[in-house]
């Protein structure tokens, strides 16, 4: 029995050591940090404000608040508390209130926690003492970004996530987000060394410009996301031609909106590029001239237009794009220039047995095993001469000769003869192998324009026209600089027109996201050619551009 009192005596005394513990490690935190608030300055000007304020200690403590003189008063009680528990330990040991030991924890504790609660942190305690009194939040979000935390160690802190092609995220919510991408694309080009004049198949001869100049050529602002279900999906953008200021289709305010089902079946509708050539596919910009194609590929692709579209996948590395539209090309065209039929359709099967191909053209991906693509496509349109956009428009896609004439000219075939009525039909087949670096590409089209309608046009016989591109590349310094080499020839009733290109591509972050391309070209009597693309119709001799892109 007087084991047991002896150990409940020891027990009793090591709780008075720890509350007298308590009770000075209160006292300290009360006194010390009176001391250090009454150093920090009511007011910070500025960054030299809060270092000078930072360094200068008053001699003389301010008198105590209301909320601390409380705290020594519960303090002094406590101590009351213990001085009696001591004298009855004197007395008789044995009759000690358990009650009265809970009940001093308590106000122990109390007291720790108002402590800590009342007294503010000291100019110690923060990280970044002047980020803390001076900057904004504005300014301190803008700081994360590329502070430094933890010495000199450095620590970045992002926003949001990036998706290549697919820009920044800038909204996420359980109702949708939304993706913000941009591209541009400054330019300098030479044309001074073309031929002044273009004579077309008919003997009309025409001027051209040998333009000299530099653009800020393109830019396109996309916004992309999903709403209200991810399998919802919008993509809306702006698109300018700043090389064709004052012209139709030069500002172009589109986009598109999708539901995907399953992996089988996607339907959208609104704007899209007709899938009947291989560049208008949906792998824009990743071609290896920047924003630029081989005349054979100008001239017999469709463009962009406004109708429904369908795509999916058939089965393992079969895919397929299927498409029903207004017309051939809607830039440059109102809805009251439209047919009111529906018998535009352009598609394409696309086969990669080897495995993913990529979207664009050359290897800058680096496939360690060799990759194919084999793709089919073909198109479809009943085209009239007031559906088609004028001449200088802004993506200028119209029926034409191998000669680069419009068949809808009055008077081409002759005398009194007017086409104001056609049917287009054209398929291409491509192909293509990339290895280790390096890609070879080509393609090859059909193109059959009959079914003439107009004054005297019975007897004008069914246009045939073939072509096809052939491109080369290698990545000589893997993801950073590339060169290529490429040719496309026109074979048609009314000319032979042809070209020949050879450039560099430097990637500076070995990504696509920034691209130096410079690139000369060799034309002979194109049969295509407009304001924002390096070539002019009709022109013959060599050209030179370089061009700074920025896709993000």
């Amino acid at each position: 029995m007087r084991a047991v009192i002896s150990i409940c005596r020891d027990f009793r005394e090591h709780q008075r050591f720890l509350v007298r513990v308590c009770l000075s490690v209160s006292l300290f935190l009360v006194v010390h940090p009176c001391n250090a608030q009454s150093s920090t300055p009511s007011t910070v000007n500025g960054p030299s404000d809060a270092i000078d304020s930072a360094s200068s200690i008053p001699k003389v403590s301010p008198p105590l608040t209301g909320r601390e003189e409380e705290m020594l008063r519960l303090i002094q009680s406590l101590q009351d508390r213990v001085a009696r528990l001591e004298a009855e330990r004197a007395t008789d040991s044995k009759d000690i209130s358990l009650d009265t030991e809970v009940e001093a924890k308590k106000v122990s504790a109390r007291v720790l926690a108002a402590s800590v609660v009342a007294v503010p942190p000291t100019r110690s305690d923060i990280a970044n003492p002047i980020d803390e009194a001076v900057n904004s939040p504005i300014e301190a979000a803008g700081k994360s970004l590329g502070g430094k935390s933890g010495g000199d160690q450095e620590e970045r802190k992002f926003w949001s996530p990036y998706t290549p092609n697919l820009g920044f995220k800038i909204a996420n919510t359980e109702y949708g987000d939304a993706s913000l991408s941009i591209y541009t694309y400054a330019r300098y080009l030479n044309q001074r060394a073309i031929e002044p004049t273009y004579t077309n198949a008919f003997g009309v001869t025409s001027n051209l410009q040998q333009r000299q100049d530099f653009q800020l050529n393109k830019l396109q602002i996309k916004f992309l996301g999903w709403m209200m279900s991810p399998k919802f999906r919008y993509f809306l953008y702006a698109w300018t031609s700043n090389a064709t200021q004052g012209q139709g289709a030069q500002v172009v305010l589109a986009g598109n909106l999708n539901y995907s089902f399953n992996k089988y079946l996607t339907v959208g509708a609104g704007v899209f590029s007709l899938p009947g050539a291989r560049s208008v596919e949906g792998n824009f910009p990743f071609w290896l001239s920047v924003d630029s194609r081989l005349i054979a590929d100008e001239f017999f692709r469709p463009s962009y237009s406004s109708g429904i579209k369908a795509s999916g996948t058939i089965a393992k590395g079969l895919t397929y794009q299927a498409m029903v539209a207004n017309n051939r090309s809607t830039l440059g065209v109102s809805a009251a220039q439209l047919p009111n039929h529906f018998n535009t359709v352009s598609s394409v099967l696309l086969w990669m047995p080897m495995g993913d191909y990529g979207l664009g053209w050359g290897d800058f991906e680096h496939h360690e095993s060799p990759v194919t693509r084999f793709g089919f496509h073909f198109n479809h349109s009943d085209e009239n001469k007031q559906s088609q956009p004028n001449s200088d428009s802004f993506e200028n896609v119209q029926l034409r000769l191998s000669d680069g004439s419009v068949i809808f000219t009055p008077n081409l075939f002759g005398p009194g003869i007017t086409i104001t009525d056609a049917r287009y039909k054209m398929a291409s087949f491509d192909a293509g192998v990339k290895y280790r670096g390096y890609a070879l590409e080509g393609e090859y089209y059909w193109q059959w324009l009959n079914d003439f309608r107009g004054t005297n046009t019975s007897g004008l016989p069914t246009d045939y026209a073939y072509g096809y591109q052939l491109q080369g590349s290698a990545m000589v310094v893997p993801k950073t600089l590339q060169i290529y080499a490429g040719g496309s020839q026109i074979i048609g009733q009314f000319g032979r027109p042809w070209d020949f290109r050879a450039g560099t591509n430097y990637f500076p972050f070995k990504n696509k996201v920034v691209r130096w391309n410079s690139e000369f070209l060799y034309l002979y009597r194109s049969p295509v050619g407009y304001t924002s693309v390096p070539f002019p119709l009709g022109g013959t001799g060599p050209i030179f551009h370089s061009t700074l892109e920025l896709a993000f």
